[in-house]
């Protein structure tokens, strides 16, 4: 590759950093903060007498709502993410989906301001379509990975976008940090300084989307179009393709099972730490941005961490030290976390495992996928990715609902690293990258 080459990549490489700077304030700040205390708390606000709410004919304890609402919304990436796949690899404007899709998920979450009262059911049907959007986003940033980076540096750059992006959520955690201490300084009540919060990630996401949008560029479509095909019909052929084609790649799939397991805990913890510290430890929302603003940082510096320790040795064996330190975190919960300071050092030990072990997790599997595949295979990959989980928040919820205990629902999350751990070990990844390069169709 000549150094003309080299320097186009290095900028789209910059460009492509910048959307994790711009959704991870989505995740930050509306997932892992704000939107679960205050869903809650509002979801409360609107229970009748027996305590319950019953959207739909439902019976629903308000605590439960949030871990329902984040499996729900992973249930619906299932049946859309296939098809966003299917419009990257046939379509030709990729960049334009990622802006598009970027968008959707930003208004979306600009509109989350109007959420007050007793309106539960709006926070809910926002929070879904955001997801779903960023979600189906995420898709398409991912598919870009292995187009504008070699195998060799794949750990690197997938760790720096982690990295980079921690230090945008946490960068507008902290100005909301800083509102949120003086809105009854400034005449504003805590609920509205929240409202403006939410608000604030769609639009930190909306004005540094315009980066990447001027920075990447279209390659192409991957495959063409069959004569007389709608792309909505092939979206959902190759979905069942795909899941029929994945034998054909055993050690991509076992991979895959692996990190679909041990990922679902971990969006699962991170969705739910917000809930834990304002509804079980009673922690003012300026304590708990604190903490989260706290795991931003760290979780910068657990990336760069993670990414010196693959190459010590291997991203493989990291990920697997990542999952023994998790499990150890949810013990830690479990025994001993019930005032906030143990929950700011129960942070920490999450900041320095979080990004690593999903940084290191992507640039694994990018390597395991069949070339011109990568959105097709990334659809998949996305069920389980920032924000996205669907048993572990649907465990969580019932554990909660039938023990009333947070520390017993954390606790029903350790087996899923104990199987992702089990499986992940007896993946090759050497043999995977090789089988999925040698066997393309």
């Amino acid at each position: 590759m000549g150094l003309p080459a080299q320097a186009s990549l290095k900028r789209e490489q910059r460009a492509w950093f910048v959307y994790d700077w711009a959704n991870s304030a989505y995740f930050s700040t509306v997932v892992t903060l704000f939107l679960g205390p205050y869903l809650t708390a509002i979801a409360k606000a609107a229970a009748g007498p027996d305590g319950y709410i019953h959207p739909f004919g439902l019976h629903i304890d308000p605590r439960s709502l949030w871990g329902y609402l984040v499996s729900l919304s992973v249930l619906t990436q299932v049946l859309v993410l296939p098809l966003v796949g299917a419009i990257a690899d046939y379509g030709h404007r990729k960049r334009e989906m990622l802006g598009a899709l970027a968008y959707t998920g930003a208004i979306a979450t600009m509109c989350l301001f109007f959420v007050e009262g007793t309106n539960y059911l709006l926070g809910a049907a926002l929070f879904l379509v955001a997801n779903l959007a960023f979600g189906a986003s995420m898709v398409v940033y991912n598919a870009f990975l292995p187009e504008i980076s070699t195998p060799e540096e794949r750990d690197s750059v997938s760790s720096k976008g982690w990295g980079i992006g921690y230090l945008g959520g946490g960068l507008l955690l902290a100005l909301n940090l800083a509102f949120l201490s003086n809105a009854t300084a400034l005449g504003i009540t805590k609920g509205m300084a929240v409202r403006i919060s939410m608000g604030s990630a769609g639009l930190w996401c909306a004005l540094f989307t315009l980066v990447p949008m001027a920075g990447l560029r279209n390659r192409g479509a991957q495959h063409a179009l069959p004569h007389g095909s709608s792309i909505f019909k092939v979206g959902f052929q190759q979905f069942s393709h795909t899941v029929r084609n994945l034998r054909r790649y055993p050690k991509t799939l076992l991979f895959l099972l692996a990190y679909l397991t041990y990922n679902d805990a971990i969006q699962t913890v991170i969705a739910m730490a917000g809930q834990f510290g304002s509804d079980d430890l009673k922690m003012p929302m300026e304590q708990l941005t604190l903490a989260i603003l706290m795991v931003q940082f760290v979780a910068f510096a657990g990336a760069m961490l993670f990414n010196w320790l693959s190459i010590k040795i291997s991203a493989k064996r990291a990920v697997l030290v990542a999952l023994v330190i998790w499990t150890g975190v949810l013990f830690y919960i479990y025994l001993a976390v019930s005032t906030p300071a143990e929950f700011f050092i129960m942070a920490a030990l999450v900041g320095i495992v979080m990004g690593g072990s999903q940084a290191l997790s992507r640039s694994l599997f990018s390597l395991m996928i069949p070339e011109g595949k990568e959105a097709e295979y990334f659809s998949l990959y996305e069920i389980s990715d920032k924000g996205t989980s669907w048993l572990g928040p649907l465990v969580f919820g019932l554990a909660l609902q039938m023990t009333g205990s947070y520390r017993l629902a954390a606790l029903s999350l350790a087996v899923f690293f104990v199987i992702g751990f089990v499986l992940l070990s007896r993946v090759n990844i050497e043999e995977a990258a090789a089988e999925a390069h040698s066997n393309v169709g």
